[in-house]
């Protein structure tokens, strides 16, 4: 254990040439930081998550409620035993043989069945209730984090000029401040990446863990190698954005379109102009350049870039998203939905519960559906 552990904090991978861990120990004239004190993380994690249940039981539900917003979910599928036999222990998906083979069964049509399989997942998502109550706590935390972080680095001077980034670097001091903020970014985004199994379930999700696994892994890296100050900068770019749009989820939730309109024209202009825009210009700019001329390259630079250069991958991403849902919403005249969504709809829902005989005798007609999903119906305001 004691050789692995020396292979992991191998200084010449973390550190610059000619630099130690020694040099980078506490003493009385400065604090440096120390890989030990994110250990904290964990707990505080811990801890911000049972704020959040508590925050989203007395305070978000509340709000919810006087918004006059429904805990009602989705409409619930008709019980039916050989269908949720199908749906727990074989497919949700059900393929369009099987899909046969059940409206003979049943003596359902085709589309019936469809109508059945996506009432029966969407069952399982949670209320508008639930939704609102989740983007409010993270409304919050984003507001008050981010403002948090534009109080403190207005009086630095690496907001300024982020050479300062670099300037004697790695032995610049940790400040409380700087303490502070990194261990509460790293514990939000750690109760995130855990609780992320429990939210509302995304169409991205996968691309989403990895967002967290990044973010995470920046935080540390950025802490450990003392890169702290242009940390400091990346994290509070990114908060900037995240806090309009919860807010405009909210605004959905709440069904104030124009509000919610409103709200998402700010952010997708502040996504993209900050995220391909400023990122790009301000933040890669001085790790990729500004540090090679300052400092120079070692092992762990080149990571931190790399996570760095990963990151713009997931804004690019995401801008084509943004501008997607933009389109979309231009020529329905409001934002209902973004593609993170996985609740699906249709016309169908509004029906009565399935039949007992089905109206179909082959449930084939290539008008009626498209690969077992019906067309032509609104999206839900789902985001």
């Amino acid at each position: 254990m004691a050789g692995i552990l020396a292979w992991f904090w191998n200084e010449r991978f973390w550190l610059p040439h000619n630099v130690t861990w020694a040099d980078l120990k506490n003493t009385d004239e400065a604090t440096f930081p120390q890989a030990e004190d994110l250990y904290l993380a964990c707990p505080l994690a811990f801890c911000i998550f049972m704020i959040r249940l508590v925050f989203e039981r007395f305070i978000a539900r509340p709000c919810a409620v006087g918004l006059k917003i429904q805990a009602n979910g989705p409409q619930k599928a008709q019980p039916n035993a050989i269908l949720e036999k199908v749906f727990t222990a074989i497919t949700k998906h059900p393929d369009e043989k099987r899909l046969e083979g059940l409206s003979k069964q049943l003596d359902w049509d085709v589309r019936t069945i469809q109508r059945w399989f996506r009432q029966r997942r969407n069952q399982e998502k949670p209320s508008t209730l639930a939704r609102f109550c989740e983007s409010m706590w993270r409304f919050s935390f984003y507001l008050y984090i981010f403002t948090y972080g534009v109080r403190f680095l207005k009086k630095t001077p690496w907001l300024w000029n982020t050479k300062e980034c670099w300037y004697n670097y790695p032995y610049q001091p940790l400040t409380v401040d700087i303490h502070y903020y990194y261990i509460l970014e790293l514990s939000f985004y750690l109760s995130l990446l855990f609780s992320q199994f429990t939210d509302i379930r995304r169409k991205d999700f996968l691309v989403m863990f990895l967002h967290h696994v990044a973010t995470i892994s920046l935080i540390v890296f950025s802490y450990v190698n003392n890169m702290a100050r242009v940390g400091t900068l990346v994290m509070c770019l990114h908060d900037a954005a995240d806090v309009l749009i919860e807010a405009a989820k909210m605004a959905n939730y709440a069904k104030c379109q124009i509000l919610c309109n409103l709200l998402f024209a700010m952010f997708a202009v502040l996504f993209i102009s900050s995220r391909l825009g400023v990122y790009p210009v301000w933040i890669l700019n001085t790790t990729l350049f500004e540090s090679w001329e300052i400092v120079g390259p070692f092992p762990s630079w080149w990571v931190f870039n790399l996570l760095l250069i990963l990151l713009q991958l997931l804004h690019s991403f995401w801008s084509y998203l943004i501008v997607k849902t933009a389109c979309r919403a231009i020529s329905k005249g409001k934002v209902s939905k973004d593609d993170r969504s996985d609740i699906e709809c249709s016309s169908d829902e509004e029906d009565s519960p399935p039949p007992s005989q089905k109206h179909h005798t082959n449930g084939t007609n290539k008008n009626h559906r498209t690969n077992g999903y019906l067309t032509g119906a609104p999206y839900p305001d789902e985001h």
